[in-house]
This record gives C-alpha cells, structure tokens and sequence, in this order.
C-alpha cells in the first residue's frame, strides 16, 4: 500500500507543480504598479485569497499544507519543518509572556506544540510538556530570559536546542534528501551565526552555547575566528568549501542580502536536484513545499519593493531562484 500511496502522491504532486509560478507570471508581479495590482494579479492567479499580501500568502500557505495533509502517505516526515515554526513560536510566547504582552497574533503554523501547549510549559514553567530533547534547554532559555533580560544568549540557547533536533529528525528519515537539506540548513544557521557574533563582539562563552555540531562545519576553528573580528571569521569562512560556502562568503562581501540569496539558492539547487529528477519516495511531494515556501519569499521581495518604489532592475536582482 505504501509504494501506491507514493505512486499516487507523486503523480498529484506532478500535476500541482504545474501551477508553480514561472518567468512569465514573476515579470508580470515586476510590472505591477501597486500593492492592491499585484494582489489582484494573485487573486486572479488562485494563489490565495484575501485583501492583502499577508492574508493572501497566509491561505496559500493554508491550502498548501491542507493539500500536503491530504497527499502525503506520511506526514510526519514534515516534522524537521513544523519545529522550525515552533521555534519562533516558543521564543514568541516566552518573551511575550515574561513581558505581559500580547502573543498570539504572532504564531504561524503548521508546527508541532499547540499554543496551549506552550502556554502551559511557559506560565507553568514546565518543559517537560514540549518533550525531553528539548526540556532541558527551554528551562535554561526561560531562566536567562526571566533573570537576566538577555534575549540574545536566551534566543540562542533555543536555536540550537532545535537546530540539533531538526538534524536528528532529519537523519532518521528514510530521504536522503532530507538529511542533506537540514545539515545545509543548521551549516549555514551556524555560519550566520559566527558572522552575527563577530560584528557583536560575542565572547566564546556566547558562541560555543549558539553554534552546534554539523557535519563540514569546523565548529572550534570558526568560534576562535568569530571572537577576533569579522575580517577573521570570513577569512577561515572563505577556506570552506562545503555547501559552497567559500562562494557564499564572496557574496557576503558584495552584501549580506546577496549572501541571504546564494544561501536560498543553494538550498533550491539541492531541491531542484534531487526532488524534482526522483520518481519515489517522499521526496517530490517535499520538493513541492520548499518551492512553495520560495515562492512566498518571491511575493515578499516583490511587494516591499512596490512599496519602497524600488527600481525594477534592484528588485530583480534579488529574487531567489524558483523551483519551476
């Protein structure tokens, strides 16, 4: 049953990827002249609906995962991505809780934890709620956060607490793909990571609690890097050639949005690659939601520069590389 019930995912998948956006419809959202024009344009489209960018991007992503839900012989294989979203929510509950402020308007799905959930394991100040990998390291980001203020340190204790559970996740999945795409991912979390700390001046202590263990990544090397400066974390950087990392820092030094980029990039070749040539498995039908997660990014990119009134060429420039 599970051989056809990939069979049959597949060919779905195939069928929607259709649907994925082409050059032709991102020249068209480059011409708009407006917001409400390039709302229109998506309306007309049937990607979402809604009277603004965000309502229309939230009921694409929306029928997106609905889609998924009905399609996807296995949907726990989506896990590594839900606990990306449960990593911003966590944060959003635990400050806005320990701040008295308003959190709700502020979590996205699908993820894992309920709101209830974290709720509870916030205000109750049980962990335990959200399971034992992560237990340990929540308490410790409540307790920086509660006793000292430091969002940062408290923010990367959280990030690296799901960095590792997004791998491990990742690993024990029968795609390979999947494996490869995380490690990527948590690569360049880690990269980021070193850059950020070196133009904040991070001590060690920071660092070695932000930056985990990934496969090609010379973890001590680059935090003994990342406390002497920039200059030196992109020189030991630059000696990097895993995920083309070597390349990626050439871009950070024409800007960091064109390092931003050639990261997305990066991580669509690996899709385009591997999901869209495979004939089994799950990973088509996860293809289809990183092209659909790009294209959102593709929509935002285009509307700020509407709104910005920035040149076509610039805006151009920036577009992440599409999956269609």
């Amino acid at each position: 049953m599970m051989a056809l019930s990939y069979e049959f995912s597949i060919g779905s998948v195939r069928a929607k990827e259709k649907n994925l956006f082409t050059n032709s419809d991102i020249e068209h959202m480059l011409g708009c002249e407006n917001v409400n024009e390039l709302c229109r344009y998506l309306s007309d489209k049937g990607y979402g609906e809604g009277d603004d960018i965000e309502e229309i991007l939230k009921s694409h992503s929306e029928n997106v995962w609905e889609y998924l839900k009905r399609t996807a012989p296995d949907f726990a294989i989506f896990k590594p991505f839900f606990y990306l979203n449960d990593l911003h929510n966590l944060k959003a509950v635990l400050k806005g809780t320990l701040s008295n402020r308003p959190y709700s308007q502020l979590l996205v799905k699908p993820c894992t934890f309920s709101e209830e959930t974290l709720k509870q394991a916030v205000e109750n100040r049980k962990f335990s709620l959200l399971g034992e990998e992560l237990s340990a390291s929540c308490d410790k980001a409540y307790e920086i956060l509660a006793h000292t203020g430091d969002a940062r340190l408290s923010d990367a204790v959280l990030d690296r607490a799901f960095m590792e559970l997004v791998l491990k996740t990742s690993e024990k999945s029968d795609s390979e793909f999947m494996s490869e795409y995380f490690k990527a991912t948590v690569f360049y979390n880690n990269v980021k990571t070193a850059i950020r700390g070196a133009k904040a001046d991070c001590d060690k202590d920071f660092l070695e609690i932000a930056i985990c263990d990934v496969q090609d990544f010379p973890r001590s090397k680059v935090i003994e890097a990342s406390v002497k400066g920039l200059e030196p974390t992109l020189d030991v950087l630059s000696k990097i050639s895993a995920y083309g990392c070597n390349k990626a820092v050439e871009e950070y030094k024409v800007s960091p949005s064109a390092f931003e980029k050639f990261v997305d990039n990066r991580l669509m070749s690996l899709a385009k690659e591997k999901c869209k040539r495979s004939g089994d498995g799950a990973d088509p039908i996860t293809g289809y939601l990183i092209a659909s997660e790009t294209e959102k990014k593709v929509i935002h990119i285009i509307a700020s520069g509407i709104r910005t009134k920035t040149n076509y060429e610039t805006v151009k420039e920036r577009l992440r590389e599409v999956y269609g």
